[in-house]
């Protein structure tokens, strides 16, 4: 897992930049623009989009690309497009276009095809020449010192999406037995009859709400290096009915003995994270159940943060927990993968949540605050614990 401190890379020319971005958003991107967004002379933000189908007018989404770098208060930016020149110089002079607009500089647009890259911007052919350079990342020193740093490029985005996905074989078959211990524990805790969704399921959204006023652009990834900022361009889509069960949201009025028991699985999970202790099937069968209930999931919320602990703490959780159970420990990782600036895990995370639960109203808060680029600062202190205490971390703005 990265360290929440990012190394600062040095990048002195097209070639470093180049070498650099994956490292920025965890993974080689291919068949997609970047865009690198700076602030002076460090790095606030990098995105990345999904080159639109051959056709299709990459206007909309470049022009709310454009706003949502904007956002950052950055400067400059550099854009890099990943794929066939027929395929990508297109939306990156759009993407270019719509900075400009913005009151951004372009410092450089780039294209990276089949090993080497190319510059729309610089005409001299002694450094940019007209059949592109050739670049091996594995012999560059900004990869050297990223993966010093022990900052991780994976191959692709399937590679990430793969961090998350439920584990299966025996390791699916024990929890699916625990799950249905925990819910006979749920049931007699409550006095009500154990079902397949034991307890009202976390949100705070009527079940079947959906993004209001979401932009349409295509689907896409961030990461802020910095961790002030990282967001997908695009996102899952959350149109459709909702999975959440008939009654809706809890309402923050579960049992006390639900709320007690729910704090104390919490607090547990937290502390055998931090002794680098795993949750046997049972714990984790326990809390997952328990994290249906709206107060249980918030006080959980309130103790996460952009740690690499609570990472895996919930990353281990979404991928062991029963497909049905999956919305609040995805939405958790979600948001500590956010706080960290791992903008891309964080969108892998809700793209699961979502297409399994598309009307979970925390995954919708937590899309809609990665698609505009909000930054995570902007949640310090929020939520609070329930004696008002705030258990996150604040972050200091970078000197500029």
């Amino acid at each position: 897992m990265n360290s929440t401190e990012p190394a600062r890379l040095s990048v002195r020319s097209p070639a470093d930049m180049v070498a650099a971005v994956p490292y920025l958003l965890g993974f080689h991107p291919a068949d997609s623009v970047v865009v690198v967004a700076v602030r002076g002379r460090r790095v606030v933000f990098a995105a990345r989009g999904d080159l639109p189908a051959p056709g299709a007018d990459p206007g909309p989404a470049a022009r709310h690309l454009a706003q949502v770098v904007a956002r950052q208060d950055a400067d400059a930016a550099t854009v890099v497009g990943y794929g066939p020149a027929a395929r990508v110089t297109g939306v990156v002079d759009a993407i270019g276009d719509a900075l400009t607009a913005a009151g951004l500089v372009v410092l450089d647009a780039l294209r990276v095809t089949e090993g080497r890259w190319f510059s729309y911007l610089c005409v001299e052919p002694s450094c940019c020449p007209p059949e592109g350079t050739p670049y091996d990342p594995a012999a560059s020193q900004v990869s050297a010192a990223a993966v010093f740093a022990g900052q991780v490029a994976l191959p692709d985005r399937a590679a990430l999406a793969a961090q998350v996905s439920p584990l299966d074989g025996p390791v699916r078959l024990a929890m699916r037995r625990a799950t249905g211990r925990a819910r006979l524990r749920l049931a007699a805790l409550t006095g009500r009859p154990s079902t397949p969704w034991a307890g009202s399921p976390a949100g705070g959204l009527p079940a079947d709400s959906s993004r209001a006023g979401a932009e349409p652009p295509v689907p896409a990834d961030g990461a802020g290096p910095e961790g002030e900022s990282s967001v997908p361009v695009g996102g899952p889509g959350s149109g459709g009915k909702s999975q959440v069960p008939a009654g809706g949201a809890g309402s923050g009025g579960e049992p006390r003995a639900v709320r007690t028991a729910g704090t104390a699985a919490v607090r547990a999970a937290f502390r055998r994270q931090r002794r680098g202790e795993r949750l046997d099937d049972d714990e984790m069968a326990w809390l997952t159940v328990l994290l249906t209930h709206v107060a249980v999931r918030d006080h959980a919320w309130s103790r996460t943060d952009g740690r690499d602990e609570d990472i895996s703490l919930w990353t281990d959780v979404l991928r062991r927990a029963e497909p049905d159970l999956i919305a609040a420990p995805g939405c958790l990782l979600a948001f500590a993968a956010w706080r960290s600036g791992h903008g891309a895990l964080a969108a892998v995370a809700l793209e699961r949540v979502l297409s399994a639960h598309p009307g979970y109203s925390l995954a919708v808060l937590l899309d809609e605050a990665l698609r505009r680029g909000v930054a995570p600062s902007a949640l310090d202190g929020w939520p609070g614990s329930d004696d008002g205490a705030v258990l996150r971390r604040r972050r200091r703005r970078p000197r500029r």
